[in-house]
């Protein structure tokens, strides 16, 4: 099985790590030009049967849609950064493309999929509260998350995307607004900070708000009929029923059913674990994967480009 990589940033690192830590071999692809293509290695490139596609966002529709053909397509989100690339793209074949959504695997998710065992009945509300101070860096100023022309909604395309796809992955999505776009740094062109709501079909509605300008902060909060799921700190607390009376029969806050300890570094590197090697698992099996899976990638994707 021979395995490219295209990209070999921070975060092609950390897939490079798990590739090599379960003894799987690449070539990394690094292009060097403005056009981004290096002819001699991209042939080298295409020499593979899976390949990795980890470069900046505007780049990921070209690579596709000149290598989908005869390989398997690992392709970091979002799928792509325009409504035209996403038309372009429902065109061509699922089955070999799996787009790395990866927080469908975080603990938040795997709660998200008990509240119906501990009958927890619809979703009201939710609340996600995510943050951290990467435009404080250096570095920021001259990485493509900041440039306007190379990731023109910044953070929200690149952080609120994955909120929007747990949402999509477990709810149905009505209606989405238009996104609140700031940049508070000043540092580039593009936004550090993003605020959307979203509403479900069953009127539930979601806030989700994320930035790179804010000490670092991770609190969500889900509010369903008959219980609460909520992530603060290093754990997530399980609670129901709604009905919970003190003496004097006031409410009380719900009874605690269970709770996760949730190490923020673990819980992210598990996550990406999880996902390449469901991934590989369907690669090496040259099995193909689902059309729902791809429908629901660019579904999440069509959510922000509204």
């Amino acid at each position: 099985m021979k395995v490219g990589i295209i990209g070999n940033g921070t975060h092609s690192k950390r897939i490079q790590k798990i590739l090599k830590k379960i003894g799987i071999n690449f070539f990394i692809y690094k292009p060097n030009n403005p056009s981004y293509y290096n002819k001699k290695d991209f042939e080298k490139l295409k020499k593979n049967e899976i390949i990795f596609i980890l470069s900046p966002n505007h780049t990921h529709f070209n690579y596709i849609k000149k290598l989908y053909k005869n390989r398997y397509i690992f392709c970091e989100k979002p799928p792509v950064i325009t409504k035209k690339e996403l038309i372009m793209l429902k065109k061509i074949p699922y089955g070999k493309i799996y787009f790395n959504y990866n927080f469908r695997f975080i603990e938040i998710s795997k709660a998200l999929g008990l509240s119906q065992k501990y009958n927890l009945k619809n979703l009201v509300y939710a609340n996600i509260l995510t943050g951290h101070g990467l435009s404080l860096k250096k570095e920021y100023k001259k990485s493509w998350r900041s440039s306007k022309i190379k990731c023109p909604k910044g953070v929200f395309e690149i952080v609120s995307i994955h909120w929007i796809d747990l949402i999509n992955y477990h709810y149905k999505i009505k209606r989405i607004e238009r996104p609140e776009l700031i940049n508070h740094s000043k540092i580039g062109t593009s936004f550090d900070t993003s605020h959307i709501k979203l509403t479900l079909n069953n009127n539930a509605i979601i806030n989700i708000f994320s930035s790179y300008r804010t000490p670092l902060i991770r609190k969500i909060l889900f509010v369903f009929e008959n219980g609460i799921i909520e992530r603060s700190e290093n754990y997530i607390e399980i609670r129901g029923p709604a009905i919970n009376l003190d003496k004097n029969k006031f409410f009380k806050k719900p009874k605690l059913i269970e709770k996760i300890f949730v190490s923020e570094l673990k819980d992210y590197e598990n996550s990406l674990l999880k996902s390449v090697n469901f991934f590989l698992k369907i690669s090496k099996n040259k099995k193909k994967f689902s059309k729902k899976l791809f429908n629901c990638s660019l579904d999440s994707n069509a959510h922000i480009l509204r």
